[in-house]
């Protein structure tokens, strides 16, 4: 049986693609693959967003729904504008927020963060966090910048309090009983901590919103990732945090919104 074959009988959609990418790859490889493990963590990367970013096995792996949110906190961003990504796993969306706006049709030769390109942004000052000693391993291979292992911003630098332009996240999100409900490559290979985000999956994301205040800029941006129809809530919780809020929607995406109220 060829490769298309094999994993078009494990049940992999894309097959062909799959198997392009796969041409290289050993018995080994090609085995977890039809296993099911992501094809991310077989490559030992991602495209996303003209990135290739480093990934490994149980490190999440970065959806391609939070390009609206990279590309919300890339329009906010001037040089030497102060980021920080909270919750950043591998880091692709700071490190995407760092590489500016890219050609979305960038298919054939992906950058990796910290190549040189044209449409790269002068430096910003990135700062990101992750929980997880694993996704910090392939953080601080992707982000041009400093990156932080803790719970949220308690290893921040305090000389960071009231200078961020913008406050990222991309937190778990799914209601502890759906994740049984998710598809078998990400409840299976996937740490179940990036995914849950506890009964009504908003458990982080309003953390985030509480502490944010804490941090940003007089101009400064707060964006968090959350499903549709969470948005409303984490709109409240931003609001409660005493920002104003915005809601943000694409297709499959939506990105909440927290600025200071104008005077």
């Amino acid at each position: 049986m060829d490769l298309v074959s094999r994993l078009r009988a494990a049940g992999c959609v894309f097959a062909e693609e799959e198997a392009e990418l796969l041409a290289d790859a050993d018995d080994e490889q090609i085995a977890r693959r039809v296993a099911g493990e992501p094809l991310e963590h077989v490559l030992g990367w991602a495209a996303f967003r003209g990135l290739r970013v480093v990934v490994a096995p149980g490190v999440f792996v970065p959806r391609h729904r939070s390009e609206l949110l990279v590309d919300l906190a890339a329009a906010r961003v001037r040089p030497g504008a102060v980021v920080v990504d909270l919750c950043c796993g591998s880091g692709a969306l700071g490190a995407a927020v760092a590489a500016g706006p890219l050609p979305r049709d960038r298919k054939a030769s992906l950058l990796s963060p910290g190549d040189s390109n044209d449409a790269f942004l002068p430096p910003v000052e990135l700062h990101a966090v992750d929980l997880d000693p694993a996704a910090v391993a392939c953080a601080r291979r992707n982000v041009p910048g400093a990156v932080y292992e803790g719970d949220l911003d308690a290893p921040l630098p305090t000389s960071l309090r009231g200078r961020v332009d913008v406050l990222l996240a991309s937190p778990p999100y799914v209601p502890t009983d759906e994740i049984a409900r998710m598809p078998p490559e990400a409840r299976e290979h996937e740490p179940r901590p990036t995914l849950d985000g506890g009964p009504d999956g908003l458990a982080l994301a309003r953390r985030i919103a509480a502490l944010a205040p804490g941090w940003l800029a007089p101009t400064g941006a707060l964006l968090v990732e959350c499903a549709t129809h969470q948005g409303p809530d984490l709109a409240a919780a931003v609001r409660a945090a005493g920002l104003a809020a915005t809601v943000h929607t694409d297709d499959d995406a939506t990105t909440v919104e927290g600025r200071w109220p104008t005077r």
